[in-house]
């Protein structure tokens, strides 16, 4: 039996909500799902869409207004987290969420009608952090110790994928289901040994002294932009223009990393150094934009360790979610006008 502070999928549930009710820009009826159609002519006035600081383009598009140019009246909700994100997806708060790619499976795995529109980057966001002066100093000295982490979330993967390779599971250690700040804060504060964390609070935490324990690209999944079905099949339209200006925004990033490291930095109100060393080395936004073969390679193993864990009741619904999570046809399409 794991050792959890709740079970998974009652910590899971309640982090979800509770960081949706956190999220930033949310005001009375600004939940209410938009009218379908398009800007120009259909229905659809109001887009609701999420930011986060893990997704630099999205603070881009925020930032630059492309969206409101293209005709359309925005309502930016900042998501603190995959699981918030998800959240806000299922309950019709947004149209559009930012996660990362094993979350987005999770979620559609456990019936959640939402696909992949747009591979935003493949980052190295997720790492395990110990504090400074900490004597743990291998993944192996987690064993019995108390680890944060939001369930759900790509750190949360990549905790466990990191304890089985260390000849462990997540049974071995008492997760912490918090949210990323709020791991950051445990750790500072001393209640957890060690913090399962994502760009770009993790280099935050380095630069003030926390040590990275592990972190290993390869474990970590792509982080991605996801479109509710509802609003796919309402408005390809406006579903296109969005993945349309993923990919402006991902060759301005290319084009103005010193622009885009500030944006970061202000964003997330880190030093600029540290955002730097976020976007130079760690982001990863030089990709394709098209969800494909590479990324569900990397989606199938985590789905199996899903099932393994209990968070998705079998192997036959992460298969069948593999099977219809992605809808490429947008990015290719934004990709080739590129």
């Amino acid at each position: 039996m794991a050792r959890t502070t709740t079970s998974r999928l009652a910590a899971l549930a309640a982090g979800a909500t509770a960081a949706l009710l956190a999220l930033t820009g949310c005001v009375a009826g600004e939940d209410a799902p938009a009218e379908s159609g398009s800007a120009d002519g259909g229905t659809t006035t109001t887009v609701d869409i999420d930011w986060a600081t893990y997704n630099p383009l999205s603070i881009v598009i925020r930032d630059q207004g492309w969206l409101e140019d293209a005709g359309y009246d925005v309502n930016w909700v900042q998501s603190l987290g995959s699981s918030a994100a998800n959240e806000a997806l299922r309950s019709g708060a947004i149209d559009f969420g930012s996660t990362a790619g094993s979350a987005a499976l999770l979620a559609r795995a456990n019936g959640a009608p939402q696909q992949i529109v747009t591979v935003v980057a493949q980052p190295e966001w997720a790492s395990i952090v110990t504090p400074e002066g900490s004597d743990i100093t291998s993944v192996e000295q987690l064993q019995g110790r108390t680890v944060a982490a939001a369930l759900g979330t790509d750190p949360y993967f990549f905790l466990v994928q990191s304890l089985e390779q260390a000849g462990l599971s997540i049974d071995d250690v008492t997760v912490e289901n918090l949210a990323h700040a709020d791991g950051w804060a445990a750790l500072q504060g001393g209640s957890v040994d060690a913090w399962a964390g994502l760009d770009p609070i993790t280099a935050t935490a380095e630069a003030a002294g926390a040590t990275i324990l592990a972190t290993d690209l390869s474990l970590n999944s792509y982080s991605v932009l996801n479109a509710s079905e509802e609003i796919i099949e309402s408005d390809p339209e406006l579903v296109q223009t969005v993945a349309d200006l993923y990919e402006q925004a991902r060759e301005w990033a290319l084009a103005n990393p010193d622009e885009m490291a500030q944006l970061l930095a202000d964003a997330a109100a880190i030093d600029l150094s540290v955002a730097q060393v976020v976007i130079d080395e760690r982001e990863g936004l030089d990709v394709s934009g098209v969800p494909g073969d590479e990324l569900l390679s990397v989606l199938g193993p985590i789905g199996a360790i899903q099932v393994e864990i209990g968070d998705v009741a079998s192997q036959d619904a992460i298969d069948a979610a593999l099977d219809t999570i992605l809808a490429p046809q947008f990015a290719e399409q934004a990709v080739d006008a590129g």
